[in-house]
């Protein structure tokens, strides 16, 4: 037990850290009442300038970094905006509501033509008229300068199967200021995220 109290942040380590996002200028965007848990190392668990900051720490430091938007969601990208037909969605339809897409492709070449190493984005219901649907394909924070405080509450070694995951046991990969997987929507098409099922994609 001693030795655990001992133990220093560094690759193939599981923190669990507790934090608070604000804004530039501390507007808590985020202060949630457990801890988040990550695997340290490279493993995209958190932002990289927060791996260094906690690299070779232990349990009980705590800092505040600022992140600057290309240090943690990047910038905003307003070719990322969509107009949909509304007929694709499921209804009731809300502003705040989220569904999977693919990045647009060229004209006249289809999602099947894309990029096989294209990823997916979470687009986010920004507005919702009559007939269309406004949707963001940028993350919630893109643009943004961040600042988080950050303490780290406990360290251990991760398992072998924790590391071939990529991720702590009994949990995904975290990514700040994303909702939880109880507040995604469906996808148009019924499957929702994180099931096997294909969603349709939006392009």
């Amino acid at each position: 037990m001693f030795d655990k109290f001992r133990m220093k942040i560094e690759k193939n380590t599981i923190v669990s850290l507790r934090y608070k996002l604000t804004d530039a200028q501390n507007n808590v965007i985020e202060e949630p009442d457990s801890p988040m848990v990550y695997l340290h190392g490279g493993y995209e668990g958190t932002f990289p300038k927060i791996e260094t900051l906690l690299d070779g720490q232990d349990i009980g430091y705590e800092a505040t970094i600022q992140l600057e938007p290309n240090e943690a969601f990047g910038e905003y990208d307003p070719e990322l905006l969509k107009i949909e037909p509304r007929t694709r969605f499921p209804e009731p339809l809300e502003v705040g509501m989220q569904f999977e897409g693919i990045p647009d492709t060229e004209e006249g070449a289809s999602a099947e033509d894309a990029d096989t190493d294209d990823e997916p984005l979470i687009y986010t219901v920004t507005d919702v008229a009559d007939n269309q649907v406004v949707l963001d394909g940028n993350h919630p924070l893109a643009g943004m300068a961040l600042r988080f405080w950050v303490q780290v509450e406990d360290v251990r070694v991760a398992t072998d199967d924790e590391i071939e995951n990529r991720h702590p046991e009994g949990g995904e990969s975290f990514s700040f200021g994303m909702p939880n997987d109880d507040d995604d929507e469906d996808f148009p098409g019924g499957a929702s995220v994180g099931d096997n099922a294909s969603p349709r994609t939006l392009h």
